[in-house]
């Protein structure tokens, strides 16, 4: 075979012949790389004591991986060697930026055109409306996130290195500013920790909860705030995103400080710069990191049941992070306003939104709502753990968050083989799913009649 023959030979040429849209080839290619990365977690050189995980384990730990979510079945620090980490950051990588982008940048590096096929596929894996400079946006994309995480290493490695060494301080850093951009919770602190010894630290507070923000808001806002500056001059997009983000941190933040003033266990005896700190972290991790800077099980009941709302909303569309996203909620919020208003359009920033963004919205919610329902039946009847504790594992491996109340490692193995499912569900989302398993007709599904309307009584 001649080197151009093998240049353009890859994964798109092999399945071509099947036909499958490109929501089929999103969930095959996700699909592709954590089975890889079980197969090279389940390695004996991936263990530090030299022997097999076992096949569930390093697939539930790829899947959690890939799908940035940050659940694990053992202790990412003690647990696993240098080659193990790598492997886990490289997967926490591709799972963020997808692994279409990934697949864009290394097109780009070896100088191969990309076909139609393959920027439809980008399309859908970036929830972009055209195909218009969507190879230019990946581009973007690409850069915006390897400098971002640059940025943030060489701001946690000041306090990294002073504490660990350089060769260890530089690895974490590293390792840290890729997990938090890209919205996973993976950590290397040791001991099902996760940030807790940080509670009070300004650094590392604020540099992860802004590589969070900054991950979740979506590449196109991001990019949208580059180019206008001013807010009035963005998009209704990028409005509203600013708009949902800011409030749900704001009121996060200050709700979860009237729950847990009184709590000794959580932040009643820290000092009050370090309360604030808190709160504010535990109000942007949720949605969707994974990292927790105080102990999630000595929490009150109230502020559990926050945190799981803020990991079903999630970030924004096209981000890094999971949930339903913000614009879903903040679409249904403008529509149940219009309506007790009594307005016929949907308006917001004195744009109209579309009946089909409408209609999408409600769909994702519902389905999203109705699978946590039965996720959340399912491991009630199988594992040994309270009710809250299983309906915030579910919630944060569906929003693909990774926070967890200290039931993980003791699933049975139906139990683990269910949140790998949810966490696959939730890092592609619901409705890509859906298309993919049920292949959407084109024109000859399309009728040329509509059906008299049914009156319906609801409320």
């Amino acid at each position: 075979m001649k080197k151009t023959d093998l240049l353009n030979f890859n994964i798109f040429n092999s399945i071509k012949i099947l036909n499958l849209q490109p929501q089929q080839i999103l969930v095959i290619g996700f699909l592709i790389i954590i089975f890889i990365g079980g197969f090279l977690l389940n390695l004996p050189i991936s263990s530090k004591d030299g022997e097999s995980i076992g096949l569930l384990n390093a697939l539930f730990t790829a899947t959690s991986a890939v799908c940035v979510t940050g659940l694990v079945v053992v202790d990412t620090a003690t647990h696993w060697t240098i080659f193990g980490k790598v492997v886990i950051i490289l997967l926490i990588q591709i799972g963020g930026l997808g692994f279409m982008t990934m697949t864009t940048l290394f097109f780009l590096i070896m100088k191969k055109k990309i076909s139609i096929k393959e920027r439809l596929i980008l399309q859908e894996s970036l929830n972009q409306n055209t195909l218009s400079g969507i190879v230019r946006f990946s581009k973007h994309i690409l850069i915006f996130t390897f400098l971002t995480e640059g940025i943030g290493a060489v701001i946690l490695s000041f306090y990294f290195i002073p504490e660990f060494g350089i060769t260890k301080g530089i690895g974490m850093s590293i390792f840290h500013s890729i997990s938090a951009f890209c919205n996973a919770g993976f950590d290397l602190i040791g001991n099902f920790r996760s940030l807790t010894p940080f509670v009070g630290g300004w650094i590392i507070n604020f540099t992860i909860m802004g590589l969070i923000v900054i991950g979740g808001l979506g590449f196109s806002v991001v990019l949208d705030m580059m180019e206008h500056k001013k807010l009035k001059r963005m998009g209704t997009h990028s409005k509203l995103v600013l708009l949902i983000t800011t409030i749900l941190i704001l009121l996060g933040a200050f709700t979860l400080y009237i729950l847990e003033r009184g709590n000794p266990a959580t932040i009643k005896n820290l000092p009050l710069k370090s309360r604030v700190l808190a709160c504010f972290f535990q109000s942007v991790s949720p949605r969707t990191a994974g990292f927790n800077t105080l102990d999630l099980s000595q929490l009150r009941i109230s502020s559990k049941f926050l945190i799981i709302i803020l990991m079903f909303i999630g970030g924004s569309p096209g981000s890094t992070a999971g949930g339903i996203k913000t614009t879903t909620i903040g679409v249904l919020m403008v529509t149940v306003v219009s309506v007790l208003q009594g307005k016929e359009d949907i308006e917001i920033f004195k744009r109209r939104v579309a009946f089909n963004v409408i209609r999408k919205a409600l769909s994702i919610i519902m389905i999203s709502f109705f699978l946590v329902v039965i996720i959340t039946m399912l491991l009630s009847s199988t594992e040994e753990a309270s009710f809250m504790e299983i309906l915030f594992e579910t919630v944060s491996a569906f929003g693909t968050v990774g926070l967890s109340l200290g039931i993980t490692s003791s699933l049975s193995i139906f139990g683990k083989i269910i949140i790998m499912i949810t966490m696959f569900i939730g890092r592609l989302g619901p409705l890509t799913i859906g298309y993919a398993i049920v292949k959407r007709q084109g024109k000859k599904g399309k009728r040329n009649y509509r059906y008299p309307k049914g009156h319906i009584m609801v409320g």
